[in-house]
């Protein structure tokens, strides 16, 4: 058996999940040159306006800015160049027939570290309405003053 691999997050999408309800999550491999997996493990990431493409067959990250590597000189590439994603070809064939269907579509959600390897957790979600924020951020606000409260009657 093998043993578990460490993780260590690099970067998340915290807004995704005030965007959209988040239905199922899969872990994908990120194809990526050369500097850009030192600047990643130094954690310059940056998730909030990326977006999943699907192109020939493949499945690239969009718009995810890599900081160029400080000591990379010419070998930094363009921070916000399209990556492609690994995954299995069923997986890419579920993504993109559920992205057919209305109002889904697939946003990563976090980068990290899996031992040595960076991964990619995208989300196939289903955006939210107006009303569905407002009642997310009040759930939030009254979950809040409860813990406030039985932290001031357990002093």
């Amino acid at each position: 058996m093998s043993k578990p691999k460490d993780t260590r997050l690099i970067s998340q999408n915290k807004k995704a999940y005030h965007d959209y309800f988040i239905e199922e999550t899969i872990q994908a491999g990120i194809s990526l040159i050369g500097t850009e997996v030192k600047s990643m493990r130094a954690g310059r990431c940056n998730l909030k306006e990326s977006y999943i493409v699907f192109e020939e067959g493949s499945a690239f990250i969009s718009g995810m800015h890599v900081s160029p590597y400080e000591f990379g000189n010419v070998f930094n590439r363009d921070p916000v160049r399209k990556r492609r994603l690994l995954l299995h070809k069923s997986q890419i064939n579920k993504l993109r027939g559920a992205v057919t269907k209305e109002g889904y579509t697939v946003v990563p959600v976090r980068v990290y570290l899996a031992g040595s390897l960076i991964k990619v957790d995208i989300a196939l979600a289903k955006g939210k309405k107006l009303y569905d924020k407002r009642d997310d951020l009040a759930k939030k606000a009254q979950r809040r003053e409860a813990e406030k409260e039985f932290k001031i009657r357990n002093l």
